[in-house]
């Protein structure tokens, strides 16, 4: 049995878990404290010398023109009016 541990990089949390056997795959234990709410997300896991990172699917960008295709012809015809901007201090 493997002993891995899982980093958190926001918070700088450092927990203990634990591999075990699932028929012919190995699987991860991902404690409570960091586990994602959503338990249906896609995560890929890479290999760099002798850590797993396990991180969430990057998205892809490939489906942002059908997105922008869904917006009505006249969307933000008339601009976005009058903005008053905020004063901010030189660089």
């Amino acid at each position: 049995m493997f002993v891995f541990q899982c980093h958190v990089k926001e918070e700088a949390t450092v927990l203990l878990t634990k591999v075990f056997r699932n028929g012919n795959s190995q699987t991860v234990r991902i404690p409570a404290e960091i586990a994602d709410t959503n338990a249906d997300i896609a995560l890929e896991i890479e290999r760099v010398d002798d850590e797993l990172r396990i991180r969430p699917v990057r998205r892809s960008l490939a489906g942002i023109l059908k997105k922008f295709a869904q917006f009505s012809p006249d969307f933000m015809a008339e601009g976005r009016g009058d903005q008053e901007q905020a004063h901010r201090e030189a660089l």
